[in-house]
């Protein structure tokens, strides 16, 4: 890829907002807005018994509560797996023995650079969830059966959440 004139227009707690142009083929120069992200880390735990813990919690930014896998933000330097097992812990107080890796996916890739690394989450341990303070979270457990029409008929609409749950079924350890 080409670029030429690149600019940071905002900096932010969570993203930045970058501006360049790009040379598109015979099509010439055109101005982009990507909006960069750190990256993050989605878990689906999944029960001996087959069922799925979830997390119901506020989303501003589409002004809902939704039901989605718990997940992160990766901090400087982390490796993704360290996220996962911290994030499962803070948001709903699992640990998992094992970690299975499902991929990654790019979250919105016309506007963000963000990538979400996903993984199945087995062999788990209740202990206390830890959130952080601006987190109000409920954990839902239910049969992944039911999380998978959930996410087939749309009353599951986060991304991360539906490919997890698509990766994840049939894939136990």
């Amino acid at each position: 890829m080409v670029t030429r004139d690149r600019q940071m227009l905002f900096q932010g707690l969570v993203v930045n907002l970058e501006q360049f142009d790009v040379q598109v083929g015979s099509k010439g120069w055109h101005t982009f807005q990507v909006v960069r992200h750190p990256g993050g880390v989605g878990v689906l735990p999944l029960h001996a018994d087959g069922s799925v813990t979830l997390i119901r919690q506020l989303r501003p930014a589409v002004d809902a509560t939704l039901l989605e896998i718990p997940a992160g933000r990766l901090d400087k330097g982390e490796e993704p797996a360290d996220c996962g097992r911290r994030e499962l812990l803070e948001e709903t107080g699992l640990s998992a023995e094992t970690l299975i890796p499902l991929g990654m996916l790019h979250t919105s890739p016309g506007v963000f650079d963000e990538a979400i690394h996903l993984f199945l989450a087995t062999d788990l341990h209740q202990g206390i969830a830890q959130p952080e303070a601006y987190e109000e979270i409920e954990t839902v457990r239910l049969p992944l059966a039911d999380a998978l029409v959930m996410a087939r008929d749309g009353r599951i609409s986060d991304g991360k959440t539906i490919a997890a749950l698509f990766r994840g079924a049939g894939r136990e350890s």
